[in-house]
């Protein structure tokens, strides 16, 4: 069955809409789930909430919330989690959302997260993301608060980073990544802030937030970002020697 091999479960409820029936499927999907896989993590996504006031998305999530629940709780289900996410196509928080889900799923996240927050505290660094380039997800952050005008921002610098370099970073024959090791990005924004961008590897770039006086020792964060790097692919190169031991070994 697909559940048996899934890691999390995704149900996207439309918050315009009357919901009692999705609720109602939510929990029997959620049950019949949990029947075959109970380690599956359950994520619920109140979906279209731009069009919603402030006020109603609070209420529309609280509702939601608290009738899930009670229907899992009433069918035996207390120890089920649920998380609960508002999102809109119309913002980023519907990428914010799935980072969220994406992160609970990487065994590595605390590594990663320690590796970031050495690199921000070492480098002047105000935020850093560790984004998938291709989806604008972010698999990892330091431990200071996200905050989704810096996030927006890096996204919209990763955005326009691999549409110029798709454009002006291919060679002439046409071979050969656009985005590729030497990849690097600087945007300075009108309140001083500095946008700085490294790829780390074919699939990931690192997207950082810092104000402009620390950027004067731009060689000490590049020096920084290279030892980052190496840590980052001795990570994932022990991963992939674990996964490819034989069982028992």
């Amino acid at each position: 069955m697909i559940f048996g091999s899934c890691g999390a479960l995704v149900f996207v409820i439309d918050a315009q809409d009357d919901y009692m029936d999705a609720i109602a499927k939510l929990h029997q999907t959620v049950t019949k789930a949990c029947k075959v896989n109970p380690n599956i993590r359950f994520e619920v996504f109140i979906h279209k909430v731009d069009g919603l006031s402030d006020d109603h998305k609070i209420e529309a999530q609280r509702d939601i919330h608290q009738r899930a629940n009670d229907d899992l709780s009433d069918a035996g289900f207390d120890t089920v989690n649920l998380s609960f996410h508002l999102t809109s196509i119309y913002d980023h928080s519907i990428f914010e959302a799935f980072s969220k889900v994406v992160q609970k799923l990487i065994p590595q996240l605390p590594t990663l997260e320690n590796l970031l927050n050495i690199f921000v505290s070492n480098s002047g660094i105000e935020k850093a993301f560790l984004f998938d380039v291709v989806s604008k997800i972010y698999i990892a952050t330091d431990s200071s608060p996200v905050d989704m005008q810096s996030y927006e921002l890096c996204c919209d610098m990763l955005d326009v980073v691999v549409d110029i370099s798709c454009i002006y970073g291919l060679k002439e024959d046409g071979e050969g990544p656009a985005f590729d090791s030497q990849s690097l990005s600087t945007i300075k924004l009108n309140n001083s802030t500095i946008l700085y961008l490294r790829e780390v590897n074919k699939c990931l770039a690192l997207v950082c937030i810092l104000r402009e006086d620390h950027f004067t020792k731009q060689g000490l964060i590049d020096y920084n970002f290279v030892c980052f790097r190496q840590a980052i692919q001795d990570v994932f190169e022990v991963r992939g020697l674990s996964q490819g031991q034989p069982q028992g070994s």
